[in-house]
C-alpha cells in the first residue's frame, strides 16, 4: 500500500513553540512514532491514499490523542517551569507558604521594631531622669514620629508601583517611579523641616491647651532638634519601600538595625553621661535617623537601582501618584489622628497621668509594629496574584488565610507579653507609684487592643494592595470622627484614661470586622472574577 507524508495545519492543542517541547513529546510517544522522524518546524503524521481504511484511520485517531496528551503534559510543564521561576508565594499548601511569608516578614519585622525602638529608648533613658521630660515626649513623639506616619501614603504608594511594575516586568518603569518618588518625599522633607522651623512651638503649646505649661519648653527643644532630619527620613523611607517591593527585607532591617545601635549609644553617652536629657535624646535620633536613610539608599543601589536619582514628575504622574496616595493619606492620616486625640485628651488629665499613657503607647506602638510587616508582604506579594501576569484568586485567597493564622498567633503573643512588661517590670520605664499604678489599670485594654492588631492590618494591606482604596479610607475617616466624638464624651463624663483605651480597643475591633466582611464578601476582590483595571494580561508569542 503506497503512503505519502503529509503536513497537517497546527491543532489548536498543540504548543506555540513546538521546537523547544519536541524531546519531551518524542519521549512521550515512546520514540518510535512516525512523529520522530520529522522536522522539528512542524509536526506530520502518516495518512493513507486510501481514506476509507477503517485500519489506518483507527490508527491516526490513535496518534492524534496521543499527540493531544502529550502536548498537554508539555504545556503543563512550561507553565509550572515559569512558575517556579518566578519565586513568589504561588505554594497550593498553608504551611508551606506560611514559611515563605516568614522568609519575608522575619527581616520585615525587625526592620518595623528598630523605629519605635528608638523612641523607647528614648524614653527609658529620659524616665530614669525627670519626669517633666518624661511627659513632654508626649507631644514631642506626636510631632515627630506620629506624623512621619502622615508620609506613609509614600510607602505604600512606592511599593504597590514598583510591585505592579515588576509584575509586568518592565524594570525601567520601576526605576523611574523610584526617582520620581524619592524626589516627591525630598520635597515633602523640606516643607516639613521649614513647617517645624515656624510653627513647631505654636504647635507644642495648642497640643498641651495651656495646661501643663512646664513641658512646652522640653517639648519644644525635643521637636526643633529632631525635626532637623525630615528630609533624610522621607528619602530614606522611599528607598525603604522600594526595596520592600522588591521583596527585598534584609537590606532595610540592616540600615535600621545599625540606626537603632546609633541611636541607644547616642542615648547613653548624651543623656545618662553627659547629662543632656531631652536634647541629647533628640539628637542621638536624629543622627541615627540621617545614617539610616544614606544606608536605605546604598541597599537600593545593590538591587540594581540608582538611589541617587531623582526626576521631577510631569502633571500626569502627579495625578497618577495622587489618585493613589489620597485615599491612602486620608486613612492613614485618620489612624494616626486618632492616636494622637488620645493623647490630646490624656494631656487635660495630669502630668503623672500623661506620663503613664506616655509609656503604654510607647509600648503599644512597639508591639503594634510587629503587625505591620503583614501588611507589608500583603503589599508586595498581592499585587501579582490580584493582577499581575500569572493572575490567581486562590492562592490569593489561600495567602490571606495564611497570613490571619499568623496574625492571630502573633497577637496573642504580642498581648501576652506586652502587657507583662509594664505590669511585671514597670521600673524599666519609671520608679514614680502614681504612674505605675495609672499603667496597671490599662492592662485590660492594652491587651485587648493589641491582640487584634496584627489581623486587622493584614486585611488592611490585602485590600490596599488590591487597591481598594476607597473603602478603607471610608472605614478609616468614620473610625476616627466616630472615635473622636466618642472619646469627647468618655473624657468629660470622668472615666479618664482607662475610658480612652476601652476606646482604642472599639476602633481596632470595629476596622477587623469590616475589612473582613468587605473580604468575604461575594464582590470582593478576592472572589470576583472580573479582572481590575491594573490586570496584566499575560502576552503569548504566536
Amino acid at each position: 500500500m503506497l503512503i505519502r507524508a503529509q503536513r497537517l495545519p497546527m491543532s489548536p492543542f498543540l504548543p506555540q513553540n513546538p521546537i523547544k517541547s519536541n524531546q519531551t513529546l518524542i519521549r512521550c510517544l515512546g520514540g518510535d512514532s512516525v512523529l520522530t522522524q520529522r522536522k522539528l518546524s512542524g509536526i506530520t503524521t502518516a495518512t493513507p491514499v486510501f481514506q476509507g481504511n477503517p485500519v489506518v484511520t483507527r490508527r491516526e485517531i490513535k496518534v492524534e490523542r496521543i499527540t493531544r496528551k502529550c502536548v498537554g503534559i508539555v504545556g503543563e510543564a512550561e507553565e509550572e517551569e515559569e512558575e517556579k521561576k518566578r519565586g513568589d508565594l504561588v505554594k497550593e499548601s498553608v504551611w508551606e507558604q506560611m514559611k515563605e511569608i516568614v522568609k519575608f516578614t522575619g527581616p520585615a519585622m525587625g526592620m518595623w521594631i528598630c523605629g519605635p525602638l528608638m523612641s523607647l529608648i528614648d524614653t527609658v533613658v529620659i524616665g530614669q531622669g525627670s519626669s517633666v521630660e518624661l511627659a513632654a515626649l508626649g507631644p514631642g513623639t506626636v510631632l515627630c514620629d506620629h506624623m512621619s506616619y502622615v508620609f506613609m501614603f509614600l510607602s505604600v504608594a512606592t511599593s504597590n508601583m514598583v510591585a505592579t511594575s515588576l509584575a509586568k516586568q518592565d524594570k525601567k518603569e520601576a526605576q523611574h517611579q523610584i526617582s520620581v518618588l524619592l524626589f516627591v518625599g525630598l520635597v515633602c522633607g523640606l516643607m516639613m523641616l521649614l513647617l517645624t522651623r515656624l510653627f513647631g512651638p505654636w504647635a507644642v503649646t495648642a497640643f498641651t491647651r495651656g495646661k501643663n505649661v512646664d513641658i512646652v519648653p522640653a517639648a519644644n527643644t525635643y521637636v526643633q532638634i529632631r525635626g532637623l532630619a525630615w528630609p533624610f527620613i522621607l528619602v530614606g523611607l522611599v528607598a525603604q519601600s522600594a526595596s520592600l517591593g522588591m521583596k527585598n527585607s534584609w537590606g532595610p532591617l540592616k540600615a535600621l538595625a545599625a540606626a537603632t545601635i546609633i541611636n541607644g549609644l547616642g542615648d547613653t553617652i548624651l543623656c545618662l553621661l553627659l547629662g543632656q536629657g531631652i536634647a541629647g535624646a533628640a539628637w542621638a535620633t536624629t543622627a541615627s535617623q540621617v545614617v539610616s536613610a544614606f544606608m536605605m539608599m546604598d541597599s537600593l543601589n545593590k538591587e540594581g537601582c540608582n538611589a541617587y536619582s531623582f526626576s521631577v514628575p510631569s502633571p500626569q504622574e502627579l495625578w497618577k501618584i495622587s489618585a493613589l496616595a489620597a485615599p491612602v493619606f486620608i486613612s492613614i492620616f485618620s489612624k494616626i489622628a486618632f492616636y494622637s486625640f488620645i493623647i490630646y485628651c490624656a494631656t487635660s488629665m495630669g502630668t503623672h497621668v500623661l506620663a503613664a499613657h506616655q509609656v503604654m503607647a510607647q509600648t503599644f506602638r512597639m508591639c503594634n509594629v510587629w503587625g505591620e510587616p503583614l501588611s507589608q508582604t500583603a503589599q508586595s506579594f498581592m499585587p501579582e496574584m490580584l493582577y499581575g501576569a500569572n493572575r490567581n484568586l486562590p492562592k490569593a485567597r489561600t495567602l490571606l488565610k495564611s497570613l490571619m493564622i499568623i496574625g492571630a498567633t502573633l497577637g496573642l503573643v504580642l498581648g501576652v507579653i506586652g502587657t507583662s512588661v509594664p505590669g511585671l517590670f514597670p521600673g524599666v520605664y519609671t520608679h514614680d507609684k502614681v504612674i505605675i499604678t495609672e499603667m496597671h489599670r490599662l492592662l485590660i485594654p492594652f491587651f485587648m487592643a493589641l491582640f487584634a492588631l496584627p489581623m486587622t492590618v493584614s486585611l488592611e494591606g490585602t485590600l490596599l494592595a488590591g487597591r481598594d482604596l476607597k473603602f478603607v479610607s471610608s472605614v478609616m475617616s468614620s473610625s476616627f470622627v466616630l472615635g473622636c466624638l466618642t472619646l469627647m464624651f468618655v473624657t468629660r463624663s470622668g472615666y479618664g484614661l482607662i475610658g480612652c483605651w476601652f476606646i482604642l480597643v472599639g476602633f481596632q475591633w470595629g476596622r477587623f470586622g469590616l475589612y473582613l466582611r468587605r473580604l468575604l464578601s461575594p464582590g470582593g476582590i478576592l472572589n470576583t472574577d472580573e479582572p481590575s483595571p491594573y490586570t496584566v494580561e499575560k502576552i503569548k508569542s504566536i
